[in-house]
Formats: structure tokens, sequence, C-alpha cells
């Protein structure tokens, strides 16, 4: 068969510059096909050339490797350098569950803009196939995105990453709950109440051990000046040996209390005390400063390293550590023992000097040394504490995650599944729930009848209110009942008495709150009333208000809402105004073309002006 000779000619230069490709040595051809110039598909198209590409790109090499950790970068921590990875099937699979896990997201604001996602709006993505890491990578993928766009993804995103994290944590927790009573550590427990109060950061064990091992290391080198032959020295990582000789331990705390107080400025937090910050194992590393409890497992946990058997002690008011002065298996008491409070830079107590921390006395018994779970019962008590003081504006998620966790340690506390079961029904969620909650306290105590019988019948009343819901309710700036509305959705506002900047997301032609509110608000006193139009608002203070349209002025200098669900109503910033999201906009159809008339004249002038 005769060849066209201007194919031909074609084909030549092409054949020959390949020819030249794969004569080049194997290290030269591989370093320019992990140059990170080339895509999936083109090493796909390159490795489908000739054999010897095909054997460079082979589904295990260092190729499709490399394709894989450019693509997705901090995967790699889970791989091992000595495992077997076929890097072509786990490129295959990531981007399967990428495209899955955005889907999902997707789909989010369409089946829940109405209400809080449900309890099981979260099982599609539980029911995917595929390594979890991969659904999550993704998810954190969304949220790192660039730029004011895609907020309603990021929001959704936010919300399912929150929830399988934390689904995985409290899981890792029951087990580590179920640990013998022998089973000492008590910073591997406090890490998991971190880590389930702050799902969305990078919290790790192994990350806190390393920063708390750096610590060991400058006691070690203050210690060598001390006693150079020190026999806590001579400890590799990972030992538990104790010494046992009452001085040694004692230079041993010399020189933590030089390194922690004097040298790394550790101190407790008197300013700030009751801040949730102090109750995080990665906070108090990076703050340097947090509350007795979380201050004695640190102090803890580095005498330990160091071979000092100190113990903790549940002390009324303030978390106490004690420090053993008495013979081995002699028959001890209060005062065989020194108590050492870390909040207090190190300082040694004795048994009156304890009472008088506290101005009381007490008991013996609560001199006495309490195992992982009375700890973290104690942290988690004290997270409970905090979320109650949060104000009614917030999303009590502190409260939440607290009952949550006390929950898990103990889950047949009637009075706090009774106050879960009241969070939720006050917060308006998971009402399906609320009724399981009830029924499991029902069971425990039916002395509870009265208060659970209350929640039951307005929990079932405000179930079959969203049975007997229409569609959705769409407000025409052109109508006539609406003439008087002069703001619309996405536009940045603030208030004229408050001086707040909030964004609005919904309004009414007039108030539509009850008569109480309306009391209480003293709308009455306004000029106008509650007849004249109403703004749902979003404020940059995480609050959500309702105000009138004569409290309102335009925001001459726009600027972004921090609020957590601005998401959920607004797909992009433009830098004078938020575009809301399909389904926002589907209620407010006409909303959207008067943002945009307003933004020219009040900004456009304004530019104008400056100029």
């Amino acid at each position: 068969m005769e060849v066209v000779p201007a194919l031909a000619e074609e084909a030549a230069p092409e054949a020959a510059g390949l020819s030249c490709l794969v004569n080049l040595p194997g290290e030269v051809l591989e370093y320019i096909l992990c140059s990170g110039s080339l895509t999936a598909a083109d090493i796909g198209r390159v490795s489908s050339t000739c054999r010897r590409l095909r054997e460079l790109c082979q589904s295990s090499g260092k190729v499709w490797k490399e394709q894989f950790r450019v693509r997705w970068p901090s995967l790699m921590k889970h791989y091992s350098p000595t495992d077997y990875v076929n890097w072509l099937e786990e490129y295959k699979v990531r981007q399967k569950a990428g495209l899955e896990a955005r889907k999902i997201v997707a789909s989010f604001s369409k089946r829940f803009f109405s209400e809080h996602v449900p309890c099981n709006g979260f099982s599609d993505i539980e029911n995917l196939e595929g390594p979890e890491i991969f659904f999550e990578d993704e998810l954190v993928c969304i949220l790192n995105m660039e730029g004011r766009k895609a907020l309603t993804w990021k929001y959704y995103a936010k919300k399912i990453l929150y929830y399988l994290r934390q689904q995985k944590i409290l899981n890792n927790l029951k087990a580590f709950l179920q640990q013998p009573d022998d089973y000492e550590s008590y910073l591997e427990g406090a890490v998991y109440i971190d880590q389930y109060c702050n799902p969305l950061s990078d919290i790790s064990l192994k990350d806190i051990q390393a920063q708390i091992d750096s610590i060991v290391e400058l006691v070690c080198k203050t210690l060598r000046g001390i006693n150079s032959r020190h026999p806590s020295l001579a400890f590799k990582a990972g030992e538990s040996s104790m010494i046992m000789e009452i001085e040694l331990q004692s230079q041993v705390l010399d020189a933590m209390n030089y390194v922690l107080y004097d040298q790394l400025k550790f101190k407790g937090n008197r300013m700030d005390y009751y801040n949730a910050l102090n109750l995080y194992m990665h906070q108090v590393l990076i703050r340097r400063t947090g509350i007795p409890i979380s201050m004695s497992l640190l102090y803890l946990t580095i005498a330990r390293q160091l071979g000092v058997p100190l113990e903790p002690v549940n002390f009324p008011s303030h978390f106490l550590l004690r420090w053993c002065q008495g013979a081995e298996g002699a028959s001890l008491d209060i005062f065989d023992y020194i108590y050492i409070d870390a909040f207090g830079k190190g300082k040694q107590l004795t048994v009156k000097e304890c009472e008088y921390l506290i101005g009381q006395h007490v008991t013996a018994a609560l001199y006495g040394v309490v195992n992982v779970k009375k700890v973290l019962q104690r942290m988690v008590g004290n997270l409970l504490s905090l979320g109650k003081r949060e104000g009614i504006d917030q999303s009590y998620q502190l409260l939440r995650d607290s009952l949550d966790l006390y929950l898990a340690m103990y889950p047949d506390q009637v009075q706090l599944l009774l106050l879960q079961a009241r969070l939720y029904f006050h917060l308006g969620i998971w009402p399906e729930k609320v009724l399981d909650i009830l029924q499991h306290i029902q069971t425990l105590d039916p002395g509870q009848h009265g208060a659970v019988g209350y929640l039951v019948q307005h929990t079932l009343e405000h179930i079959e209110r969203k049975k007997e819901e229409v569609g959705v309710e769409v407000k025409l700036r052109s109508h006539e009942k609406h003439r008087d509305v002069c703001y619309s959705i996405g536009l940045i506002m603030k208030h004229k008495r408050y001086g707040y900047n909030c964004v609005i997301y919904g309004w009414d032609p007039t108030c539509m709150m009850g008569h109480e509110w309306i009391r209480n608000m003293n709308v009455h006193s306004l000029p106008h009333g509650h007849h004249q139009p109403f703004y749902n608002v979003l404020v940059e203070d995480g609050s959500c208000r309702y105000a009138a349209q004569e409290n309102l002025e335009y925001n001459v200098e726009p600027q972004e809402i921090s609020h957590p669900d601005v998401g959920r109503y607004f797909s992009e910033f433009t830098g004078t105004h938020y575009i809301p999201n399909a389904e926002l906009e589907i209620r407010y159809p006409e909303d959207l073309e008067s943002v945009y008339e307003t933004v020219q004249n009040i900004y456009s002038a304004k530019k104008e002006d400056v100029e």
C-alpha cells in the first residue's frame, strides 16, 4: 500500500521525536514525566505510545505516585514509604470519591434549605463506597477554594465534614473508654475532647505529643545542668520507667518548673478563666496558658515521661496533682503527699495549704487519685458549664458538643438527656431524635413523665406543622402589597441605632412576629410601628435579627459579614453585595435586579464623588 506523501512528511518528524524521547536514559524520562507539567490524561496518552513509556508509567511506579501527590498532597501522610501502592488505582478511586462528594454537597442546598440538616441527612455520604479519608479530603478542598465564591458549597461541605469527623472521634472516644482502669493515657483522652470540639482543626495526638516531647528535651537540658548523671536523662522515647528516689524526683520537678514557667512562660489564665480555649490541649500549648485541669495534664504528662509518678487529684474548685513522699508499699494517708498546683507555677502545697487555696475544709476522700474517665468527666463538665453561658443568639455548639461527650461517657444521665432534648427542641432541630431521647428518659425514670409529656406533645405538633407546610412562598417586589419595601436581599446594611453591620436575607411587607414579641421589642415606639417592612438580617456578631426598615440604612463601606449562615443563603460576595443562591433567589426572584440598581446608584455615585 502506497503512503500518501503529505501524510508521510507529517508523520516522519513526529516519529523521529518519539524515537529521540524513548532513547533518553530512564532517569531523565522519569524526571520529565514527573516534572508537574503533565496531567493525568497526558500520562495516560504517553503510556499508550510504546512499551518503554508504558513500563515507565506503570501503575505502582513513581510517575503515577507523583501525579497523586501533586493533585492531593495532604493525603500522602496516610501512606507508608515501605507499602506497595497501586497509585493509578488510588488516583481513580480518589477522583471518583471527589466527584461523588461534590454531587452530594451540591444537592444539600436544594434538599435542606428550609430546615436544619436532619440526623439522617448525612446517610448518603456515610454509605458511599471508598476510603473515608478521600471524601474528607474533597470536602477540605471545597473549603479551601479561593475567593469569595462557592459560599453555599463551603457552607454544606463544612457541615458534612463536621459531622463525619465528630462521628469518627466519638467512636474512638467510646473505644478508648473501654480500656481497663489502669490504662492511664490522660493526654490521649484530653486530645479526643479537643478534637471533638474542634473537628475542622488539624489536631492529632502525634502532633501534640511531639510538642510535649520538645518541652521534655528542654527540661532534660536544664536537668543535665543540675545533675549530669540523672537517670531520667537515659530514658528513651516511649519508655515508662519511674525513678523512686525523692531527691531525684525533686530535681526533675525543679527543672520542669524552670522550663515551663520561667523559660517558656506558661501560666494559669486568671484574666480569661472562663474561655473554652483553656481546656483544649492544642490551644494550651499554642497560647501557653490554661486552667488548673489542663495545666495539670500537661505537667503530669511531662513528669511521667521523665520518671516522676505524679497522680491526678479531683480537688474541688481547683484540680491538683499529688506527689508521694512516703516509702513504697507503706500504708499512706493524705499527709504523705505533697500537692502540686500546676496552675500556680508548680507550687508545692501541704494539706492545710490546699484547703486555704479554696477557702474551705474538705474530707480526706477528695485528696484521692482519680482515673482517666473521672478526669475527662471533669473536663467535659467544665465545657458543659461554659456552653450554658452562651448567649441566646448563638448556635449553642459548645453546649451540644459537651452534651454529646458527657453522654458518651455516661449515657443514662437523665438530667443531661432532658437538657439535650430541650436544647434540640429550642433550636427546632432533629424532632425525631428528640422523641428518641424522650422515650429513653421515660424508660430510665418514669417519674419524669411530666416534662417528657410536655416535650413529646409539642415535638409532635412541630412535626405535624412541617408536614402541613405548602410549597415555597414567592415574594415579588412588583406586587402591590410590597410597594413599601425599599431594600433587597443581599444588600449590606447598617443599623442606625445599634451600629451593627448586617446582610438582608429575607423581608416581610409588615412585621410578622407575634404580639408578645412586638411588645417586648417595643416596636410600637417606632414612628411607623409594626406597619412597615421588616427584614431578616445576618449580623456580623453571629446573630440573626429582625429589623424594622426605618432602623436600617445602606452601608456606604460594605464588607463581608462574618456569620456562619451566610453560605446557607448566598453563593458569592462581590465586594459590594451578596448574590443569593438558587434556593433564595426562587423565593425573591425580582430582588437581584433591584440590588444591581441599588449598587449602581449608591456605590458608583460614591466612586465618582471620590474621583
